[in-house]
């Protein structure tokens, strides 16, 4: 399936309301000896919208998240907040909460806050903080005897510390139990309730549907698509996902499943994924090879799917 690039993207945001831009990237590039990691992305995220920025390693997700961030400069391009270069300003208006950070290990959770509210000019009351990350039963505790969610909403915390207009988030649930995944999301969707603007950055597919209004997904430097994660879906995919045990097809299989219907097939050490535009035809074919159908699950395309189906399948270095 062919898709074309930066296809599906939308101007509307949560809702589908018109939105003023926040941030605006023109043309942006980032050079290095021997190798372009941004090579001319032109993006428009909108006030009060959840947008992720996906894509696999190299990618150059990373390097764009640190020049929005003001943390590396581009080689060219704009970047603007509020129609206006960024400067000192915005470095007041953003939150960030990086994928790791060190933290103070002899100071308290309150203690901490304390600290980095001290380098703002605004500041959000602590007692919000409190409330809003969930800290009330650890707030004296030391920061070296918190557990990974218990971390991880102090980082959110300090990421809020100066009242943000907009929040960074670096892979913010990585090496999280799903338990406190699924508590750090709530935590996510009481922010985005009071009408900030969020880039998230992720590598969990089912994180980003969760939580994005819009997905950005970047490969080689470029951005290949943009768009809600549901229209994505919509102008990509005409198919169904057939999921079968691994074990029940045998890899001789494969070239006689491969009908005019079939769109892919992708095996894995447990199952193997069908992708197909008639599902009666397909698993006419399956009884046919005399393939048992015990354990098949039958599923519309996700973000994963997407995303694999735009990036590839091989794993990159």
């Amino acid at each position: 399936m062919e898709y074309s690039r930066g296809a599906g993207r939308e101007d509307r945001g949560a809702g589908g309301l018109e939105r003023s831009p926040l941030l605006e990237v023109r043309a942006l590039q980032k050079h290095y000896p021997n190798i372009a990691a941004v090579r001319g992305i032109d993006l428009v995220i909108p006030e009060g919208i959840c947008c992720g920025l996906l894509g696999p390693n190299g990618a150059g997700k990373t390097t764009t998240v640190e020049m929005l961030e003001g943390l590396t400069l581009p080689t060219s391009g704009e970047i603007l907040y509020r129609g206006q270069p960024c400067g000192a300003d915005f470095r007041q208006r953003a939150g960030i909460m990086f994928q790791s950070t060190a933290l103070p290990d002899l100071l308290t959770v309150r203690e901490t806050l304390e600290l980095f509210g001290a380098f703002y000019r605004t500041t959000r009351p602590l007692a919000e903080l409190v409330e809003r990350c969930a800290l009330e039963g650890f707030l004296e505790q030391e920061t070296k005897k918190l557990s990974g969610g218990q971390r991880q909403r102090l980082l959110l915390a300090i990421a809020l510390v100066n009242d943000p207009e907009v929040l960074f988030l670096d892979e913010p649930t990585t090496g999280l139990d799903p338990q406190a995944r699924r508590n750090f999301w709530q935590l996510v969707h009481s922010i985005k309730a009071e009408g900030k603007t969020l880039l998230l950055t992720t590598h969990y597919m089912e994180e980003a549907a969760e939580l994005c209004d819009e997905v950005v997904i970047l490969d080689h430097g470029k951005v290949i698509a943009q768009g809600s994660p549901q229209g994505l879906l919509r102008n990509h995919f005409e198919n169904t996902v057939l999921t079968l045990p691994a074990a029940t097809v045998a890899e001789y299989h494969d070239p006689q499943l491969g009908g005019p219907e079939v769109l892919g097939i992708y095996r894995e050490e447990r199952e193997v994924e069908v992708i197909t535009n008639d599902i009666g035809c397909t698993l006419k074919r399956l009884l046919a090879l005399g393939v048992a159908l015990d354990g098949v699950a039958v599923r519309p395309p996700n973000l994963e799917d997407l995303y694999l189906e735009l990036t590839g399948h091989k794993l990159r270095p």
